[in-house]
This record gives C-alpha cells, sequence and structure tokens, in this order.
C-alpha cells in the first residue's frame, strides 16, 4: 500500500476536511503528488439530479488532483446519515472491497495517499465493517482530529485508546479550533491532552472561517503555508 493517511475525528463536524485539506495542500506544496478518497459522503447537495459532494469536492481541489470526483468518492449518498443507512435508503450497499481496490489503484499512481473518513472511527459503511475496519485494511497511520470545544478530551481520548486496542496505528491528532473565542475549555484543552495521552500532538490550526473557500485554486497556497506554519508536517514525511 502506498503512503499516507486515514484521517478521521473524534466526532462529526470537528473538521476532518478542514485538516486533510490542509494536509493535502501542504504535501503538494512539499513537492508530492497527493491522492484524496472519501470513500462515501452522505448528505450530498443534489445538483440538477446529481449528488455533488462537497467535501471531495474540496479534497480534490486542494490536492490539485486530475482524479475523478468519481474516484475521490465512490459513494455519493443523499441522505445525511451514517453511510450504511444512507445507501441502504437509497437502495445501495456499499462494498468494502471496490473502496479498498480503488485505494490500492490510487496509492500506485501517487506518492501519498490521504484518506478521509466520516463522523467517528466506528461509524458503520455497511452493516458492521466501520470505517476502522477499512482503515486496518488499507494499512494507513491514523491521524485524530480533534475539534477543540467542551468535551474535547474525553472522546479525544476514547477515539486514540480505541484505536489502538484495534490494531491501528495513531500517528498523532491535530487539534482544531472551532470557533474565534476563548472558553476555559479551549484554553486548556491541548495541556491537559498533552498530560493525559503520549499520542504525538502534531499541531493546533487557528480558527478558519467557513465562509472563506480556501480549497480554490488561487487560495490553494495559502491553505498549505498555513499548514506547513502550525501543523509537524516534517514528522509527517519521517513517519511514512
Amino acid at each position: 500500500m502506498s503512503r499516507g493517511f486515514f484521517i478521521t475525528g473524534t466526532d462529526t463536524s470537528v473538521g476532518k476536511t478542514v485538516v486533510a485539506c490542509g494536509l493535502a495542500a501542504a504535501f503538494k506544496q512539499s513537492g508530492f503528488k497527493v491522492g484524496v478518497m472519501k470513500p462515501a459522503e452522505s448528505g450530498c447537495h443534489n445538483v440538477q439530479g446529481h449528488l455533488v459532494p462537497p467535501d471531495a469536492t474540496h479534497l480534490k481541489r486542494a490536492a490539485g488532483s486530475d482524479q475523478s470526483i468519481e474516484s475521490i468518492c465512490p459513494y455519493r449518498l443523499g441522505v445525511p446519515a451514517a453511510p450504511s443507512v444512507a445507501a441502504a435508503k437509497a437502495g445501495m450497499r456499499i462494498q468494502p472491497e471496490l473502496l479498498v481496490r480503488l485505494c490500492q489503484d490510487m496509492g500506485l499512481a501517487h506518492d501519498l495517499m490521504l484518506v478521509e473518513g466520516a463522523g467517528g472511527l466506528m461509524v458503520p459503511l455497511v452493516e458492521t465493517y466501520t470505517y476502522a475496519d477499512l482503515a486496518r485494511e488499507l494499512g494507513l497511520g491514523v491521524i485524530v482530529v480533534v475539534g477543540n470545544r467542551l468535551g474535547a478530551i474525553n472522546h479525544a481520548i476514547l477515539t486514540m485508546e480505541h484505536a489502538s486496542c484495534l490494531g491501528l496505528n495513531v500517528c498523532g491528532y491535530v487539534l482544531n479550533e472551532l470557533q474565534s473565542e476563548r472558553t476555559p475549555a479551549t484554553t486548556t484543552n491541548g495541556e491537559t491532552l498533552n498530560e493525559l495521552t503520549r499520542v504525538q500532538c502534531l499541531g493546533r490550526i487557528p480558527f478558519l472561517r467557513p465562509d472563506k473557500d480556501r480549497t480554490a485554486p488561487e487560495q490553494r497556497n495559502d491553505l498549505g503555508n498555513l499548514f506547513l506554519k502550525y501543523l509537524e508536517i516534517g514528522y509527517l514525511k519521517e513517519i511514512m
């Protein structure tokens, strides 16, 4: 399997796509040919009868990829629910073997592969097969995105501990600021996590306004520079 990382989160809406896009832009700016995948995306937008996956679209642009959106996001689902549920409601069944094969092909064509999950590690893709199972089959190191908010400590440690119990290689976590205002929790979460876990903190991403499309081609270098500044990209290069 190609070198790369599986990006998961402690919950939904913690900034997985922001971090995945930032990593893609930073690695591209460092000279890597980056392959990206969002295996399944639910809650896709219906545009003239076609389901458009916004997260996968951002990933494609951040990586400067010539991959088709169909290969980046094989399962595009309309219902905003776990992929297994959304697929069932659409009369579909997600096939893990297809996802693994597509990732293998992507790995052969790229220097680096970034695969973004949905929700958290234990979200099911089909029946009892979860994103954790996919990450294990792909053999990719796991990066955990921690949304910096009240409750982050428990969610982060549970995610990282369970990933280790499942035999996954947790390469580190990213603390992602979800709002500009600071609270007692957001001010101290980073220090507390450093005290409670031996997992590498890869960096802390400042709050990024959601109304600005940083994956647009004219903004991609800015996004890459920001992640090169705030994230331990050098460390990730070393452990690949």
